[in-house]
Order: structure tokens, then sequence, then C-alpha cells
């Protein structure tokens, strides 16, 4: 398939290096022409442009990778669904839920595939802790507890993500909408939500730590903490069943080693039999993730997490952002 790449910062440039041999990259758009033509130098026959509405319905691209600060990636989303594009938009792809709806009526009238990029999911850690849930040996679910974070970078409070016209909100929307995603994957829906946010560190307009107390209509309860003052940056999930844990650490580079641990409760209870998995290989969620997209467009079935995932998680953080 034919892509397109709207934003060729940081992540776009990781969307690039996770197509396959058999997909081409065709256009890369942002609105800093340099930047994208420094990205399509290094994919031969590709083209560079600021023009995102041309981007987004260019002639003869299937997928369109959509790469922005958060305020520009529902319009630009749009108009790909609009012109019968294929999509893979970033996460939290929207400030709030409510600019999602127009997409969603533009899927539905083009057909239109839009996949959300909460590439967690596809980390070889999580995907061996998806099978060893889907088996049953765990039990019932109960609770999951996650932390993620980082300490940022000088001058971290004048960059977009501090901008909440831009950004639509601090770490809740950022790096806790991933721990959100992950929690609902399991639980399912959140009907009850609890939080707080503050800014306690960074002198800006928007919240450096985010705290959620969330519990599905069977009582299965997420406790989630989302920070950008992790002075070491920091992953973990803990998934606990009724017959044992699973445990998330690490998502490799800064965020150390990534590793699985399988704790299984014996009858008799007592230190439990341990196995434990590491993958020290390069992170390869960016291509499992395209890969399963590709996947989703021959097959016509729609993407699993989709745009109600998407407005899903961002009703949760809208409304811990109305509470606090």
């Amino acid at each position: 398939m034919n892509i397109a790449i709207i934003g060729c910062g940081f992540i776009g440039e990781k969307r690039a290096k996770a197509l396959r041999a058999q997909h081409r990259l065709v256009v890369c758009c942002d609105t800093n022409l340099s930047r994208a033509e420094s990205l399509a130098a290094k994919y031969p026959g590709a083209q560079a442009t600021t023009d995102w509405a041309a981007a987004a319905a260019w002639p003869n691209v299937d997928i369109v990778c959509v790469a922005t600060v958060h305020k520009s990636l529902p319009d630009v989303t749009l108009a790909a669904a609009a012109a019968g594009k294929h999509v893979l938009v970033e996460k939290p792809a929207a400030r709030r839920a409510a600019e999602l709806d127009p997409v969603i009526e533009a899927c539905a009238r083009t057909g239109s595939l839009v996949r959300i990029g909460f590439n967690h999911r596809h980390h070889r850690a999580f995907r061996q802790a998806r099978q060893i849930v889907d088996s049953g040996v765990l039990g019932p679910l109960m609770f999951v507890r996650g932390r993620y974070g980082h300490g940022g970078r000088i001058g971290y409070d004048k960059e977009w993500r501090a901008v909440p016209e831009l950004s639509g909100g601090g770490e809740a929307i950022d790096q806790g909408l991933h721990l959100i995603d992950l929690a609902r994957w399991f639980f399912g829906d959140f009907p009850s939500v609890k939080g707080e946010v503050g800014t306690f560190f960074w002198d800006m307009p928007v919240e450096d730590n985010a705290f959620f107390l969330l519990r599905t209509a069977a009582g299965q309860v997420a406790s989630l903490h989302a920070t950008w003052t992790e002075w070491k940056n920091t992953f973990s999930f803990e998934l606990y069943g009724q017959k044992g844990k699973l445990e998330v650490t690490g998502l490799g580079g800064s965020y150390g080693l990534e590793r699985l641990a399988y704790y299984q409760m014996l009858p008799e209870m007592g230190p439990p039999p341990t196995t434990i998995w590491e993958y020290p290989m390069s992170d390869d969620s960016w291509e499992d993730e395209f890969d399963t997209f590709a996947e989703d467009i021959r097959l016509m079935r729609q993407p699993n997490p989709g745009l109600s995932d998407a407005q899903a998680a961002l009703r949760i953080v809208e409304s811990v952002y109305q509470q606090s």
C-alpha cells in the first residue's frame, strides 16, 4: 500500500521506519518543509509538502499516518477519512471526545477505517500478557495498578505539550491515556471515574501529574498514576487475578529492560512459582501495530483500538479534568 505521513517529527519518523518493504512512502507532509524534505529524501520517490489537506487526499495514497500536535489530529483525520483513506492516527486522536464525532460520521459515509496509535498494546510483553490473560490461568481479574512517568527536560514547560490549545491538557492526556487504554483493553469500560490532576513542579498551565481511580460495573478497579515528575523514567503495569498476577515493567531504552513476570498463586498459598520473560531486543511495537492495521484493511474489519476507544479514554480524562 502507499502511505502518506503527516507530521514528520520524532513519531512520524518512527512510523516511516516501521513500514515493511511491501509498502511505499509516497508523501511526507509537515508545516516545516525542511523536515518533510529530510524524511522524504530517505525514501525513493517520496514527495515533500506543507499542504496537509492535499496530503490527506493524495490520489494514490491508501493509508494516512497522522502524527501532528493534538489540536490538528482530528482535522487531518477527518480530511483523510472524507477522502476515503484509511488512517492510523496517534493517540489521543483529539483533545476532546466530541472532536471525533465528525470523523465517525465520515467513516460511516466512505468506509474508511481508523486505527488509534496506542502502540503500547503491541509491545512484546503486552502481547504475551494478553495471551496469558486470555488463557484464563489468572482466573477472574480483580484490579490493575499502573505507573508511567518521566521527568521532562530543560525547557519542557515551553514546548507545545504545555500549551492547552495545542495539547488539550497535560500528563493525563499524554502518558495517562496509554495507561487508561491498557486498563480498558483488559477490563473493558469504567463507568465510575474518580481522579485528580495537579501541577507540582513545572511552571505550566497544564498538569504534570494525573491520578485515576476507575471502577468497572462489576467492581474491578484500576489505580493509575501518570507523571512528568518521575526523575528516573518508569513504567509498571500490574494485573491481579484471583489465581495469579502479571507485571510488565520497562519499555526498553530509558525506561529500562522490557520484562514480563507471571506469579502463579498456589492452592496452599505461600511464595508463588514465577516465570519471567525479558525482551532486550529492539522495540517492534510500531511494526506490529502497522502490520495489524494492514490486516484490518485486508479483512475490512473495524480496528481495535478504534475511534470509540479513543473517545472512551478521552471521556475519562475529561471527567477527571472536570472533577479537578
